[in-house]
């Protein structure tokens, strides 16, 4: 059977990195980069027709910012998957690019060893995280459940759901924690989204959590 090789594209204003991040991604047979932008004003343009199926985006970058950048391309293009690579660790960043539609956060420091492990996660429908940004979503969500009028009438169940989709967790990881069926966490995610009013998983964890 013909092997799927997927298309990514790079918008990153670094030479070097961006350098690095081509590399890594032309040594595997299972990806196709397709362009290497240094704004987010070119990447825009470029991706006006159709985006790729990933998308590298850095966060600080002449004009635009990273952030503004995925909120636009995300509203073109749902179905294209955002992994942020930065510098940045803080929470406020954190939560606005995934708010903006990020599926990932990856710190550049941790690209050479896990950046390939992080796309692979993200097609399988993971939240790829650098176990330092990992670390402070878990720890804002252990700050204590939102405010009573805040809930938005979510089941104990589904909070736990929610707690587990804030780690990154697959849909067959919840599973398999919680000692129920694949089907039921689908289903209870259906339901997360609706009481929510949101479309994706990320969405569903920065409404929940929200920075506090």
């Amino acid at each position: 059977m013909k092997r799927k090789v997927h298309e990514i594209s790079i918008v990153e204003d670094d030479p070097s990195l961006g350098a690095i991040l081509s590399e890594i991604i032309q040594s595997s047979p299972d990806w196709k980069l397709l362009e290497h932008y240094p704004s987010a004003e070119l990447a825009l343009e470029g991706m006006a027709a159709a985006a790729p199926e990933v998308v590298l985006m850095d966060i600080q970058l002449p004009g635009m910012s990273g952030i503004d950048c995925v909120g636009k391309l995300k509203a073109a293009h749902p179905e294209t998957l955002v992994l942020m690579v930065t510098v940045y660790d803080n929470n406020e960043r954190i939560f606005d690019a995934l708010a903006a539609g990020a599926s990932g956060y990856l710190l550049k420091r941790d690209i050479p060893a896990k950046l390939m492990e992080a796309l692979d996660d993200l097609l399988a429908g993971g939240s790829p995280m650098s176990s330092a940004i990992a670390r402070k979503v878990v720890q804002h969500f252990q700050k204590g459940p939102p405010a009573k009028n805040e809930d938005h009438n979510l089941t104990p169940r589904e909070k736990q759901i929610l707690e587990q989709l804030a780690k990154g967790s697959l849909y067959k990881e919840i599973a398999w924690d919680l000692g129920i069926g694949f089907e039921t966490v689908r289903s209870h995610i259906d339901n997360i989204y609706k009481k929510l009013h949101v479309r994706t998983r990320t969405e569903a964890v920065v409404k929940f959590l929200g920075p506090q």
